[in-house]
């Protein structure tokens, strides 16, 4: 299916990421816990996949869209994917060498349950971004539908697309 043909709801597209997101967390959390690295690897890069897309589009229209309620905010949003961003690359180092020790396991585990945070806090923008009108709901859901057909995984968009510091 072409998404360019199909009325996308940036909202609940939005929030059905996050659900994505908790239950991938959540999954990647345990299988470092129980040192199943290959498991742990497995869900690392449906997390860079699915969060490529995800963020670039947060950033680059859910972000500006609502920085006239949220203001400042906003830019500790984009500090919180900076920190989401480094722990992706260090879990993928962690993951890439092929066994932890146990303290590894348990810091890794801790960290990326950690990320939890952001992803209810992300979460609640959707009951602001309600509040657009439906021409800026449309463009989104444009975006959103055309970032995605992109499908750029987090750690190569963060890399070579993300602006720094935007």
């Amino acid at each position: 299916m072409v998404s360019g043909m199909v009325e996308l709801d940036p909202i609940t597209e939005f929030r059905e990421d996050h659900r994505k997101v908790r239950d991938g967390l959540l999954g990647l959390a345990d299988a470092l816990e129980s040192k199943n690295i290959g498991k742990a690897g497995e869900i690392l890069g449906e997390l860079n996949n699915l969060l490529g897309p995800h963020f670039r589009f947060e950033e680059e229209a859910l972000y500006p869209a609502l920085r006239r309620f949220l203001g400042e905010y906003v830019d500790e949003l984009l500090k919180e994917h900076d920190g989401a961003i480094e722990a992706a690359k260090e879990l993928a180092r962690l993951i890439g060498k092929g066994e932890i020790g146990d303290d590894e396991a348990k810091e890794a585990a801790s960290k990326t349950r950690a990320l939890l945070v952001h992803v209810s806090n992300c979460d609640g923008l959707a009951i602001l971004a309600e509040r657009l009108d439906a021409a800026e709901i449309q463009n989104l859901g444009r975006k959103f539908a055309e970032i995605r057909d992109e499908g750029i995984p987090l750690l190569d968009w963060a890399e070579k697309i993300r602006k720094k510091g935007s």
